[in-house]
């Protein structure tokens, strides 16, 4: 690996930590939020679905990178951060924190689009699922590092502090990428991105092997977010943990997403994409079945929680790097694409999930999660059936 590039991978783990965290402490501390703030734990859950519909948003993003550069668009997203956060300390009430974290998941929306494209861009096909298997642990990272931090945080001087301390850093990450990510991003000077800005966006649906990859990342997203939502609620209400050991409980979480990434990072490429997506769907479905059969103490719930996790995002990082392949003239597209039908499955989960969880608890959340999965596994192939890389003509 070039050293350039070495530095704008460890730059881009840093980056996307504090976006990660920005989106995803919510779910956990969806309860304690509820308290602080003297709403409903409904309203708290309409937050994180507002926030998960900003990708659709997304998909308007990804052309602009395309021609504009993806520094660019890593910029507004690290700003958006910084300036929601803000808001929500500011103003510590129901509506501006509102506002506050649906501009902050807008940050993410429109950053991971560009930073996969980069990626796509940067680094040879027969590698790409090593980068990317490195570039998403900081997904693991936010539940490692990021959650259980901001549940000490809120223990200690409360939420405003976490809001303050995720806006203060997302300031310096935009204030530092422009020092280590090319301003060009590897796309604006293509002449094949110089096309209107949404011209690429109808062929997501024209090409049956995306929109068979945007089909499968709808069904999975909605089968783990729906489990994701509740979870919090499920070790309140059987095991009654405390807030500091529910932001603590996330690690398993995290050490899943940390193994599944690095396995993707490991095997993927050894394996091939697909028959490794592929795999790891069923996995999956196995994992969700099992989740309510072996739950029955916390230690057994956190090793059922682990597998899910595990089995999902060694799947959901394979197939980023599949996708940024998919339509190589048009990668944030492509990413974007895949990020907006993937956040409207996590918001349609967040929804049914709470309405699962009150109608049959863990048992139908689990296996319910599990037949969308199944669902997922039926796009994927259909969408890949007699697809193979088209490999560039060498001048």
């Amino acid at each position: 690996m070039r050293h350039p590039l070495a530095g704008q991978i460890v730059a881009a783990l840093f980056f996307r930590l504090l976006l990660n965290t920005g989106r995803r402490f919510v779910y956990p501390f969806a309860p304690a939020m509820s308290r602080e703030l003297a709403v409903p734990l409904s309203a708290i859950t309409s937050i994180i679905a507002a926030g998960q519909l900003t990708s659709l948003l997304g998909l308007f993003s990804g052309p602009l990178a395309d021609r504009f550069g993806y520094r660019v668009m890593m910029r507004a997203g690290l700003a958006m951060l910084a300036v929601g956060m803000l808001l929500c300390g500011l103003a510590p009430e129901y509506w501006p924190v509102f506002v506050g974290l649906v501009v902050a998941s807008f940050g993410k929306t429109i950053f991971d689009p560009s930073i996969q494209a980069f990626i796509g861009h940067s680094v040879p096909f027969e590698r790409r699922g090593r980068v990317i298997g490195i570039i998403e642990t900081a997904w693991a990272g936010s539940t490692l590092i990021g959650i259980p931090a901001i549940g000490l945080i809120i223990a200690d001087i409360g939420l405003t502090g976490a809001f303050y301390l995720l806006a203060l850093l997302g300031a310096v990450g935009w204030l530092t990428i422009s020092r280590v990510i090319p301003a060009d991003g590897g796309a604006s000077g293509s002449g094949n991105n110089r096309v209107h800005i949404f011209a690429a966006l109808p062929q997501l649906f024209k090409v049956r092997p995306a929109a068979g990859m945007l089909a499968f990342g709808f069904w999975i997203s909605i089968a783990n977010d729906s489990l994701f939502v509740v979870y919090g609620a499920w070790f309140e209400q059987d095991f009654q943990v405390s807030v500091a050991a529910l932001g603590f409980s996330t690690i398993a979480i995290g050490a899943a997403e940390l193994c599944g990434e690095s396995l993707t990072a490991v095997f993927a490429d050894r394996i091939g994409l697909k028959r490794a997506i592929t795999l790891g769907l069923g996995l999956a479905m196995a994992a969700y079945l099992l989740l309510p059969l072996i739950g029955s103490s916390l230690s057994l719930a956190m090793a059922g929680m682990f597998i899910v996790f595990l089995t999902f995002e060694f799947t959901i990082v394979t197939s980023f790097s599949l996708s940024t392949e998919l339509m190589a003239e048009s990668r944030a597209t492509m990413m974007a694409g895949f990020y907006a039908t993937s956040g409207v499955g996590r918001m349609i989960g967040v929804l049914v999930g709470g309405w699962l969880w009150q109608l049959g608890g863990i048992h139908a959340v689990a296996w319910s999660a599990a037949g969308l999965t199944g669902c997922g596994l039926l796009s994927l192939w259909w969408g890949l059936h007699g697809w193979t890389r088209q490999r560039p003509c060498r001048r």
